[in-house]
């Protein structure tokens, strides 16, 4: 791979917390040389120049599976070339600006204003402005609306974007959806715009943004009014014909044949999860109705055990990594877990290569798999009960019960396990103080359960290490909770300040999360276009890296907020069910019906059962999983019902 010059001196990077974020070389990463050899010859290039652009520091964005992905598919293509670029942290940022360097790719250091195509992954509202970060310190106007035929089309996907209305202002595309495929398709319309301009009759920016609204998942903002009512909500309607009143979602159907990077870019730094990953199904079968992802995502879509145990080889030969994720929602759902764990633990053998297991379902727990693991890197365990009692844990659609959470954990720790953490989340719908005592009382009793083990086995037991982690519950768009009010600070900080006192003992950990940052999440979350000039004012007077506690300010968000005449309130109380909200103009498979359907079982506390066990009419087209096929799986491949 050729050098490329840095634009930034030595003495530059020695003032910077981390010189290694900006360098590049590391290896994996692409450079297509005749793309190249075409810009060295005559200036310009028959290739679609795609940045893809993370909101937030190398160390995080190099985390980022979808990074990895994307980045693979898009060089596969004969006629793409993708680099990537980050958000510089504070640091590097007001020495960009000081010496007007612009923010550059890590691959040929090209200023991003120099691409085609800018590319965000979104997979968190906190991240918005450092978009607008990353815009800025590239000269790139950051409206759509005053954008020209010679800058760059900005273009977004990730999971936050399924309401994309607080930051609709800023973008000329939106991907819903799986990107593998309708990536490169919007990149054949970007480039048939990019070749026309050398001919007689050149595609203008605006046809060209019409042709992508063609393709399946793709919503364009500017082809789209908004308008509101507190009566009815926020209204979304097309503007012109030939539009799609609703955007609908894309998904990959068949996860063994797409694309997965088995050579992925090896950083030269440590990242935050400084390992490699196998994706082992995307869906998840549950429904547990406080996430997003386990609606958004679904259908639930499998690879089969022989290419994921190729695929995992693969990755242990090109990469070096010492420890494999395996990455799904749940992954412990995965039909032939078992097999495939036993599979690459065998490979792995004598190779000093760990496997790392995700939070596990405590009804799905296996003495033998924690063995296995054990033989190589003994860690702790992380279950995520989510809520303290039976009852709550029923609102939520959790479907596990207390002996479900006994049993397994006696396993663990019959299996020499003593280290446990525990994921709980505050300011659930009909949360009572019960609720949150709860909590308390379940941790005490995983306590006594720890030496009671002791005791009945006769082990030499270690002093347990418990933690119990509680996020605050945020109303996500497309879940049954998404009409239900946030809890305010104050009764919030009250429930934590409950379960502290009540959680006190050597062997419990209590650890929290800020209600400062949960507050501007559900802002952002179920927001609409109202919030750009807010995004906009609250970035120009140096409010981002939102997503890090000590960056974040939110007293000076509510004072711009309230300068646009709105108010948390707006966002955070409970909505109507007649209303219109400002994503529904937007499409996941999963229909309102099913949606309203879950929040009223919510508030009967009542279960609905898994994919796996029975239908439940989401709404969802599936390929293979549950009693509503009548292909299961078939050579690895799943089949829907006729």
């Amino acid at each position: 791979m050729r050098e490329f010059a840095l634009p930034l001196s030595k003495a530059d990077l020695m003032r910077v917390e981390s010189p290694a974020r900006y360098v590049g070389g590391e290896y994996g990463a692409i450079v297509k040389e005749d793309m190249l050899d075409e810009l060295e010859k005559e200036g310009k290039t028959s290739y679609l120049r795609f940045a893809f652009c993370f909101p937030d520091i190398y160390e995080i964005g190099m985390s980022n599976l979808a990074l990895q992905i994307l980045y693979h598919v898009l060089n596969e293509s004969p006629f793409v070339a993708c680099e990537r670029a980050f958000s510089p942290w504070k640091d590097m940022d007001a020495i960009l600006r000081e010496k007007k360097i612009p923010l550059y790719s890590m691959e040929t250091k090209t200023p991003l204003s120099k691409f085609d195509v800018l590319g965000f992954s979104l997979g968190y509202e906190m991240c918005y402005t450092n978009v607008l970060q990353m815009l800025d310190l590239s000269g790139i106007p950051l409206l759509s609306e005053e954008r020209g035929e010679d800058d760059p089309v900005i273009c977004c996907g990730g999971p936050v974007t399924y309401n994309i209305e607080p930051m609709a202002d800023f973008f000329d595309v939106v991907m819903m959806g799986e990107g593998e495929e309708m990536i490169l398709e919007l990149c054949e319309k970007i480039r048939e715009y990019k070749l026309s301009k050398d001919t007689d009759h050149p595609i203008t920016r605006e046809e060209m943004l019409y042709n992508c609204a063609q393709i399946e998942g793709v919503y364009v903002p500017c082809f789209y009014d908004v308008s509101y009512s507190k009566a009815t909500g926020a209204c979304v309607k097309p503007n012109r014909e030939g539009i799609p009143e609703t955007v609908t979602k894309r998904i990959i159907k068949d996860l063994d044949t797409v694309s997965y990077p088995t050579n992925p870019v090896v950083s030269n730094m440590r990242v935050v999860h400084d390992r490699s990953y196998l994706e082992v199904f995307r869906g998840c079968i549950r429904g547990c109705r406080f996430c997003q992802a386990g609606f958004i995502y679904r259908p639930v879509r499998e690879k089969s055990e022989p290419v994921l145990c190729r695929q995992g080889m693969e990755l242990e030969k090109n990469t070096g990594y010492d420890e494999m994720g395996l990455l799904s929602l749940s992954t412990s759902d995965y039909t032939q877990f078992p097999k495939l764990a036993t599979d690459l633990l065998d490979t792995f053998e004598g190779h000093h290569t760990s496997l790392s297991l995700p939070s596990l379902r405590l009804d799905s727990f296996s003495l033998d798999l924690m063995e296995k693991v054990q033989s190589t890197r003994k860690s702790g365990l992380t279950f995520a009960p989510e809520a303290g009692t039976q009852r709550l844990r029923d609102v939520i659609n959790k479907n596990i019960r207390e002996e479900n959470i006994f049993s397994a954990l006696e396993l663990a720790f019959e299996g020499g396990w003593s280290t446990v953490k525990l994921y709980f989340m505050l300011g659930l719908p009909t949360e009572t103080d019960e609720d949150v005592l709860g909590i308390a009382d379940l941790a005490k009793r995983i306590e006594q359960l720890y030496y009671d083990v002791g005791r009945r086995t006769g082990q030499k037991m270690r002093k347990p290490e418990i933690t119990v982690s509680t996020s605050l519950f945020i109303p996500k768009p497309f879940t049954p909770f998404q009409w239900e009010k946030q809890d305010t600070k104050e009764e919030l900080i009250r429930k934590q300040r409950l379960l502290k006192d009540n959680l006190r003992s050597r062997n419990i950990r209590y650890a929290w999360h800020d209600f400062d940052s949960s507050v501007w999440e559900v802002v952002l979350a179920r927001g609409d276009r109202r919030l750009s000039p807010v995004l906009l004012e609250g970035y120009k007077s140096g409010l981002f890296f939102d997503a890090w506690d000590d960056q974040f300010k939110l007293p000076q968000w509510m004072e711009i907020l309230e300068k646009h005449g709105l108010t948390v309130e707006d966002f955070s109380r409970e909505y109507s069910e007649e209303e219109t909200l400002s994503w529904e103009h937007i499409s996941v498979g999963v229909t309102k019906k099913f949606l309203l359907s879950e929040r009223h079982k919510a508030h009967a506390e009542t279960t609905t059962p898994s994919c796996r066990e029975k239908c439940s009419g989401c709404g969802v087209t599936c390929f293979g999983v549950g009693e509503c096929f009548k292909e299961k799986v078939k050579g690895g491949v799943s089949y829907a019902a006729e």
